[in-house]
């Protein structure tokens, strides 16, 4: 039975200020490794994104999604399925959102003003899946960390950018509360040497059934080194 592998978090120049590659090459880059698919998850409003601050709302959400519109151009020319999500920040604090789409985000023009509980509550009642992304990272501009154990699915204890300590504080957190065991690169460019990411015995056409099945807990984490 084949086993197919997806990245779950990586980021576009086009979209995230801290990324060095784009979506076109992103996709190239994973298609290269036999990668089956990807979720574009760049970094939201509230984040290091690239998208100005002082336009309308809408305007806002068309250039949120150029990284993403140009790796799915790219999917579909080499046969590799592209998904879209994104990386919700507060105060250090990141949470990958899979399974909500453009337009759940016009639809939501006041969505800035909401305080991080209420983000992640109505994210989720409106058919979310919540990933803590790497919980226990520590830099200058963090002034704590945040944890929203009742208020996520799971937890990124694989991160190719974490320490193993990092990650392993991840896991205990995890399982800790009973909550899902998730990997990903968080991809910036075509340079790392180490991946992470989740493998399926099935391929999703979609990103409902990506999402699915990270809610049926179908999949498998791993984490290698090329």
């Amino acid at each position: 039975m084949p086993i197919y592998k997806y990245e779950t978090h990586c980021h576009t120049s086009e979209t995230s200020r801290c990324s060095a590659i784009n979506g076109t090459d992103l996709v190239g880059y994973y298609h290269s490794l036999g990668y089956s698919g990807l979720c574009i998850t760049d970094h939201f409003f509230n984040g290091n994104t690239t998208v100005p601050r002082d336009i309308a709302w809408d305007k806002r959400v068309e250039m949120f999604t150029e990284g993403y519109n140009n790796a799915a151009v790219e999917g579909n020319k080499l046969g590799i399925n592209v998904f879209f999500g994104w990386e919700y920040s507060h105060q250090g604090a990141d949470f990958l959102t899979y399974g909500l789409s453009k337009e759940w985000l016009l639809s939501n023009p006041d969505l800035m003003s909401w305080s991080l509980n209420e983000y992640l509550d109505r994210a989720r009642s409106d058919g979310a899946f919540i990933v803590h992304a790497h919980p226990f990272r520590e830099a200058g501009y963090i002034p704590m960390i945040h944890l929203n154990p009742g208020r996520v699915d799971a937890v990124e204890i694989y991160n190719a950018s974490m320490t193993d300590a990092v990650n392993q504080r991840a896991q205990w957190y995890a399982e800790s509360y009973g909550l899902k065991l998730f990997a990903g690169s968080d991809m910036h460019s075509d340079q790392r040497l180490r991946l992470c990411g989740i493998e399926s015995e099935v391929l999703f056409s979609d990103i409902s059934e990506f999402t699915q099945a990270f809610k049926r807990g179908s999949y498998n984490i791993f984490d290698f080194h090329i």
